[in-house]
């Protein structure tokens, strides 16, 4: 996905450099590292310990919109002022907040893609288009066929019968959507 990015953004990426920094990393902890690039192809990666993950998220439903074509969505960047205002945000019993777009269409998380079953026993994800970053988990599971990306609508998603959110860091997480 990186690849795919710099290519697109017009980034300098040297794979076997950003390997060696990768490597470079010597620990025992479980980390969470996070490898950034710059248009010249500098290299940091920053580690913080990564905390314990509940099983189940209490997900809340943000007011702002995401703009479904803008660019910056389908890519992992920096320029992620209106996610990073969201978890700031966040009350103390609210685990995550998720988007929808201006046409009413589920997007993602602030730090999740989002898997959905519906009562027909089918599980979705919202498309690329809809304004959602391609996220390892969800490429993955599309991958494997255990994913459809299908437009989900506020309707689809209070009637759906599982709701679940994830990265590929922290996996998948039940999702408890609060109402109101």
């Amino acid at each position: 996905r990186m690849c795919l990015s710099a290519r697109k953004l017009g980034f300098v990426l040297q794979r076997g450099f950003i390997t060696e920094k990768i490597q470079t990393i010597k620990t025992t902890k479980v980390l969470r590292c996070r490898l950034t690039i710059d248009q010249a192809g500098a290299v940091e990666i920053p580690q913080a310990p990564l905390p314990p993950i509940q099983p189940e998220w209490q997900v809340a439903i943000s007011p702002r919109r995401l703009t479904s074509y803008d660019p910056w969505l389908r890519h992992k960047t920096t320029q992620r002022q209106i996610y990073d205002d969201a978890r700031a945000a966040l009350p103390p019993d609210i685990d995550e907040m998720i988007f929808f777009n201006e046409k009413n269409h589920l997007c993602e998380g602030t730090i999740t893609n989002i898997f959905l079953q519906l009562k027909t026993g089918e599980w979705v994800t919202p498309p690329i288009s809809s304004g959602c970053l391609p996220g390892v988990l969800r490429a993955r599971k599309l991958a494997k066929r255990q994913v459809r990306a299908k437009i989900i609508t506020a309707r689809d998603l209070e009637n759906c019968e599982s709701f679940w959110l994830g990265n590929a860091l922290r996996g998948e997480i039940k999702g408890k959507l609060l109402l109101g």
